[in-house]
């Protein structure tokens, strides 16, 4: 057996400044998507012992369809729907899973997928993998999805209507515009699905993301990520009730894998109430984003009033050598290339988080004005 394809791969990728390794955390945390630092919070720690106090098992034991079906499942899922406003919710070990479930397993022969090109890599690979078509539109462009759909339906077609965007897109810090696409969406009979992993907990009424400000959602599907501004890990796919049942019994992702941990559902739950109860953290975390963005931006970072600002340098070796600087100085700060990114625009992933103090945001302004 050989792996010299694979080391000629590596010495490509080392080539061309894009060699990826593991790090670990140290300095002060400006990567990661712990938005309201709930991930090392007491709040829930003390859940943790608390459900393991009362006997809530910290394995499965199997798929949700074996043995692996546990209460606290159920319970986080019947809350879930509730606190989302949507009918039902299905739980899942991460948002990889649910995104790449949900598109390759819902959308049927006949139907057509149009998405936004910069929707993440877990939507991507579920249109990898979807038995529908799928087109790429250009970013945030409603009036292109609108001419898109006009043409598909012009040329004779008449499958389902699928929109996919995210809420808030995780490498630019940008919003959608939710309220044209789901316009759009009820004007075409489309159901449009939202990935809402970096609003979650962060914005929207008591946290529930930025889909819960728009009237009549019963055309929308949301998937609600647990392990960014929830501190937890999994995610949660919400919609009508069908979408659940459909998904037990057609997608391969859920039926095939290991039921998530109960210990974690159990400390979700507790979560959703912190984010219930957590207009003061989301407070002080616009108020930390509104003091980077006065100071970054005139550095160059995009600023959109979320927690990510890139910083868009262009080329993979200043990028890396630029964040090198930054994680010498005390800051981590994470360099972002392609293919995560497209060619040409590697960037710093700057993200504000309340692990990050207003005077540490500052710090970090002066050492990026030196590193630049």
């Amino acid at each position: 057996m050989s792996l010299a394809p694979q080391l000629a791969d590596l010495e490509r990728l080392t080539a061309k400044g894009r060699l990826r390794g593991l790090a670990s955390t140290q300095g002060v945390d400006f990567a990661s998507n712990d938005y309201l630092g709930l991930a090392a919070s007491p709040l829930l720690a003390d859940a943790a012992r608390t459900a393991l106090h009362r006997g809530v098992a910290v394995g499965s034991g199997g798929s949700r369809l074996l043995r692996g079906n546990a209460e606290e499942h159920e319970a986080l899922e019947a809350e879930a729907a509730a606190f989302f406003g949507a009918e039902a919710a299905l739980f899942f070990a991460n948002g990889y899973g649910a995104n790449s479930a949900l598109l390759s397993t819902l959308p049927q022969r006949g139907d057509m997928i149009f998405a936004d090109e910069l929707v993440h890599a877990s939507m991507q690979e579920g249109l990898r993998l979807t038995r529908a078509d799928f087109q790429l539109l250009p970013h945030n462009d409603v009036a292109a999805c609108a001419g898109a759909i006009a043409e598909w339906r012009r040329q004779g077609s008449n499958g389902q209507v699928w929109i996919a965007v995210e809420s808030l897109y995780s490498m630019d810090g940008d919003f959608a515009p939710l309220a044209e696409f789901s316009a759009l969406a009820e004007a075409e009979g489309a159901l449009l699905l939202v990935d809402e992993a970096h609003a979650t907990g962060a914005f929207g009424p008591q946290g529930r993301g930025l889909v819960a400000a728009l009237p009549g959602r019963n055309h929308i599907i949301t998937l609600h990520t647990c392990g960014k501004a929830l501190g937890c890990e999994g995610a949660l796919l919400c919609g009508p009730a069908a979408m659940k049942q459909f998904l037990i019994n057609r997608a391969r992702g859920f039926i095939f894998s290991t039921a998530p941990s109960p210990l974690s559902a159990a400390i979700i739950r507790a979560a959703l109430e912190i984010a219930r109860g957590g207009d003061g953290l989301r407070q002080t975390l616009r108020e930390r984003i509104a003091h980077a963005e006065a100071l970054l931006g005139p550095l160059g970072a995009q600023c959109h009033g979320s927690p990510i600002l890139p910083l868009v340098l262009g080329e993979d070796q200043r990028t890396m050598a630029v964040a090198a600087r930054l994680q010498a100085a005390g800051y981590d700060v994470r360099g972002i290339r392609p293919p995560t990114v497209p060619e040409g625009t590697s960037r710093l992933r700057i993200v504000i988080t309340l692990n990050a103090t207003l005077d540490d945001i500052t710090g970090l302004a002066e050492a990026l004005r030196q590193a630049l």
